[in-house]
């Protein structure tokens, strides 16, 4: 499936990301892919704010997501293994949800309350 991309930015670190905003795009996501590049994610956009829950069922990549407040701030990380059913849910209501290879956001010294940039943050 080809998606949209954008780019964000993590203080001096840039990310080259897809956008998953349409509900098929949601449900599909990172789902059988193999790799993914070091400085890539995925952007997955919701029409409204609310408690977001992923889990890995057909995922082979071990991710990290990052939930994301409107204004990019970073509200919490969790880490998914692969090919699991576990539910991994934001904190509080977000709309945004950045998913990045396990490790990404731990080896940049990026958290929670940690604020991303881009088109998709800007009010």
């Amino acid at each position: 499936m080809q998606l949209q991309r954008t780019a964000l930015a993590a203080g001096m670190f840039q990310i080259n990301a897809q956008v998953a905003q349409t509900p098929e795009q949601r449900e599909i996501g990172l789902m059988f892919r193999s790799v993914m590049p070091p400085s890539e994610g995925m952007l997955f956009i919701f029409e409204e704010p609310s408690k977001q829950c992923f889990w890995m069922k057909n995922t082979l990549l071990p991710l990290t997501a990052a939930f994301v407040a409107d204004d990019g701030v970073i509200v919490n990380l969790v880490d998914m293994q692969p090919q699991t059913t576990n539910s991994h849910c934001s904190v509080k209501p977000v709309r945004f949800v950045l998913e990045m290879n396990q490790g990404w956001f731990v080896k940049k010294g990026l958290k929670a309350g940690t604020k991303l940039g881009g088109a998709p943050f800007q009010p």
